[in-house]
């Protein structure tokens, strides 16, 4: 299901979903980072950098007015990259970079409940910088979790320790469907001020806005808590595809409403975070999902912010992510990234996908398979580096430091 296109002349909008191979490849420079390749024998007619900033351009006149991006956010590696635009460096962020791995984390969150932090403005502001003051990432993540929109919504839901998300009434028949609540958007101002104090404190670094994407909220609603193999609701798919499709566009909205307020307050980027797509078939995601994450990334289309898509174990999925409306597609570490390009035409930016693993290992074994990554990701328009899935939480947190550093120097 592709996002709306805009057009160029002959050259289709290189941050939509149905985007041609129009950028060069990018290649090793004398230094081993890397740079945009000249234009080859198949490289469309104009520089392909240009086609990207006039398309870019035309993004822009769409974000709201006194928003970040029409300031020096607009330049920072992080968005250039996301619109297959030249960068100094490649830019680096964690998924889960705010949260156990510091200390500072801790201390802060000492005798707070995870939601309860959440919905706190000025503790999920302080715990979305942090990782930006200590590791010097090209991008904050907001702190949240895919469950605080439902919880916005009146759903009766927790976090417990050692857990996950628990739902006090599974949603499992129409009846049920049909009893969800709607999220009214006066509830999402504790999210829109925390965004707001974020990004006063952020400078020219950008913000990237998080939801969940509708089929992981609907799995949990109907097993009511984490599941192996989420068989209930792959079975409610089959079983009872109307009140399935009842219950993920009801995700969808809900999603779609927690990612729109966040870049209205500031958000300079999206990720869709699908957690548990990889258990499903690829049939099974486009006949009955990818419309609905289309609905959740559609909600922030008219806003012109990039928006990235990721799953785990989503390697047969990656082409139909990518079409629902994604400008960048997360990969996790069980494909290579060369593969996962190859998979999406080498049209579309990657975002990925450092082992978690490794983090672990000997600094050398780190680098290497860092730098493995790096080559990797120069098959594709552009490469946001990040980890194949979230930082464990006994990770050093020097490790991230020293990493980050290491994969700017070794791209300037």
């Amino acid at each position: 299901m592709a996002s709306q296109i805009e057009r160029d002349g002959d050259h289709r909008d290189p941050l939509s979903s149905e985007t041609p191979a129009a950028a060069a490849p990018t290649v090793a420079d004398d230094t081993g980072g890397s740079r945009r390749a000249a234009p080859g024998p198949g490289t469309p007619g104009p520089d392909a950098a240009g086609v990207h900033e006039a398309v870019w351009a035309r993004r822009l006149s769409r974000v709201p007015q006194g928003h970040p991006l029409h300031g020096t956010v607009r330049d920072s590696a992080l968005i250039r990259t996301l619109c297959a635009l030249p960068v100094p460096h490649t830019p680096v962020w964690f998924m889960r970079q705010a949260g156990r791995s510091l200390p500072e984390y801790r201390e802060a969150r000492r005798g707070t409940g995870m939601l309860e932090a959440c919905l706190d403005p000025a503790l999920a502001a302080e715990i979305t910088l942090q990782p930006v003051r200590r590791h010097g990432v090209d991008a904050a993540i907001f702190f949240s979790d895919i469950v605080v929109p439902m919880k916005l919504a009146s759903v009766d839901v927790d976090i417990v320790a050692g857990r996950g998300p628990v739902l006090a009434h599974p949603v499992r028949t129409a009846a049920d469907v049909a009893a969800l609540p709607e999220l009214p958007d006066a509830a999402l101002d504790p999210i829109r001020e925390a965004v707001s104090r974020t990004v006063e404190e952020l400078g020219d670094t950008p913000l990237i806005g998080f939801a969940g994407a509708p089929f992981t909220i609907a799995a949990y609603a109907v097993e009511g808590g984490p599941s192996r193999d989420h068989l209930r609701p792959r079975t409610m798919m089959h079983a009872d595809p109307s009140a399935w499709n009842a219950l993920a566009q009801w995700a969808a909205r809900t999603s779609g409403a927690f990612l729109r307020a966040q870049v209205e307050a500031g958000a300079s980027a999206v990720q869709l975070f699908d957690s548990w797509a990889g258990s499903l078939s690829l049939a099974d995601y486009e006949q009955h999902v990818r419309a609905h994450s289309a609905q959740a990334l559609a909600a922030v289309e008219d806003l012109g912010v990039p928006r990235i898509h990721f799953g785990t174990g989503t390697g047969e999925l990656l082409g139909a992510m990518r079409d629902a409306g994604a400008d960048a597609v997360g990969v996790d570490y069980r494909i290579p990234l060369d593969e996962a390009s190859r998979r999406l035409g080498e049209r579309t930016v990657v975002q990925g996908n450092i082992d978690p693993a490794l983090l672990g290992a000997p600094r050398d074994v780190l680098h290497e398979h860092t730098r493995d990554v790096l080559r990797r990701g120069r098959t594709a328009p552009g490469h946001v580096v990040n980890l194949g899935h979230g930082v464990p939480p006994e990770t050093d947190p020097d490790v991230l430091s020293e990493l980050v550093t290491f994969i700017h120097k070794e791209t300037r």
